[in-house]
């Protein structure tokens, strides 16, 4: 078991939890992150994570150490890297984040460390990029020092499942790597998984996510198919989840958004180009889910036009900007897109988001509007897009001139006001 310090790169919704559970081991923890403004609210006990409080901060605070400063490795047993993953502009892998860090890493690399990639990444990169990176000063992986792959699951907004609870896949690039890691996560989690390798748990990580991302596009296609149909999905969903073996249930929606469900599945699908392979199913799930947006303000127009009035000229007030419920993530958030196509067909748009008083998007600074019974009534169209716990549907029922609801939360009040998705 690594003995002494463990240091975190990268302080977000995944390094930040991350860090505190060993903190909380009474593990002494650096935690890097070259944003200066969030090691300075760590630094005064203040969280930028939703999930973690500030109580919890300052209760570890002996043992946590937040910087900017990399050389703060030199001290460290155990590296672990949590920096983000995203795609480029043409939805190919971007580890630049990883190749930095790795490099900042390598710089005080030294025997006997053990280093961890914890980024959603495509399958190979910790023994084709980072264990390249690492050896170039001399050091073996699995002989000098020790180098593994363990996926992070947090899931934002989860108040069941996390760091401690939630089982720990592990693969190192050696059978020792993937004991020396697994001795490290055992000191905080609960269950700890080994696997044959990095790449196993690298692809374990992808699987999990195109799983959900390719249910939730046969969710949102079958959602079309019932419109078409006159059919209510909801209901024949609820119906079909009767069954209490071999179905789970998936829900239809504006599109997919967060950290994960709209990236992993391309960097699966990206590396298995590398071996003449197409991925069918992801690719058709992506093309699905990317037009959802385009889908849900065809059904704005068609609730309006149903009305007597057009897009172009309507007030229309969007219910959550966020892409999932209870948390103020709007990172790869379908909902955005919506108000960029709405906008575009001339709509006017306006937006509540309790959990995102503000952004800025389309070089344009959005602020939330207080949702009161006025702007209820006075907007042509309320768009529920995120079903955020804190909403009174009812009043919103009861002062909406026309409601579209995609995310079903009116089910249970009866309107000829209401359209659901």
């Amino acid at each position: 078991m690594p003995e002494g310090t463990v240091s975190i790169i990268g302080l977000g919704y995944v390094g930040l939890p991350l860090a505190l559970a060993f903190a909380e081991k009474g593990i002494r923890v650096i935690g890097i992150d070259k944003d200066a403004n969030k090691v300075r609210m760590l630094k005064k006990c203040k969280s930028y994570v939703e999930d973690i409080v500030d109580e919890e901060i300052e209760r570890n605070h002996r043992f946590f150490y937040p910087t900017t400063n990399f050389s703060a490795l030199s001290t460290s047993e155990a590296v672990i890297i949590c920096v983000p993953t995203p795609l480029s502009k043409t939805k190919e892998p971007d580890i630049s984040y990883i190749i930095a860090a790795a490099s900042e890493v390598s710089k005080y690399l030294r025997p006997g460390m053990l280093v961890v990639l914890e980024s959603t990444t495509y399958p190979g990169t910790t023994e084709e990029v980072l264990k390249d990176i690492f050896e170039k000063n001399g050091l073996k992986a699995g002989k000098d020092f020790c180098l593994a792959f363990s996926p992070e699951r947090v899931d934002p907004g989860n108040k069941v499942f996390n760091v401690k609870n939630t089982p720990k896949i592990v693969g190192g690039v050696t059978k020792e790597c993937t004991e020396k890691a697994c001795k490290l996560y055992e000191m905080i989690c609960e269950k700890v998984v080994p696997v044959s390798s990095a790449s196993a748990a690298e692809a374990a990580k992808l699987l999990e996510n195109t799983f959900r991302a390719i249910n939730i596009g046969l969710a949102n296609e079958f959602a079309q198919l019932c419109h078409r149909m006159g059919l209510d999905v909801w209901e024949i969903i609820d119906a079909a989840s009767t069954k209490p073996f071999g179905f789970m249930p998936f829900y239809p929606g504006p599109g997919i958004g967060g950290h994960c469900i709209p990236v992993d599945p391309l960097y699966l699908s990206w590396k298995a180009k590398l071996f003449n392979f197409r991925t069918r199913f992801i690719e058709l799930a992506d093309e699905i889910n990317s037009k959802m947006p385009e889908y849900v303000v065809y059904r704005v127009f068609e609730v309006l036009n149903g009305s007597g009035k057009s897009i172009k000229g309507s007030n229309i007030l969007v219910m959550g900007v966020s892409y999932k419920k209870d948390v103020g993530d709007v990172r790869e958030s379908p909902n955005l897109e919506v108000i960029k196509l709405l906008l575009e067909k001339g709509a006017k748009v306006i937006y509540n988001d309790p959990y995102v008083p503000e952004f800025f998007h389309f070089e344009v600074k959005w602020c939330s509007q207080e949702l009161t019974q006025k702007l209820l009534s006075e907007v042509d169209c309320v768009l529920i897009l995120t079903a955020h716990s804190s909403y009174d549907w009812d009043l919103v029922a009861e002062n909406a001139n026309l409601i579209l609801d995609t995310r079903n939360v009116t089910n249970a009040i009866s309107s000829e006001k209401i359209h659901r998705l």
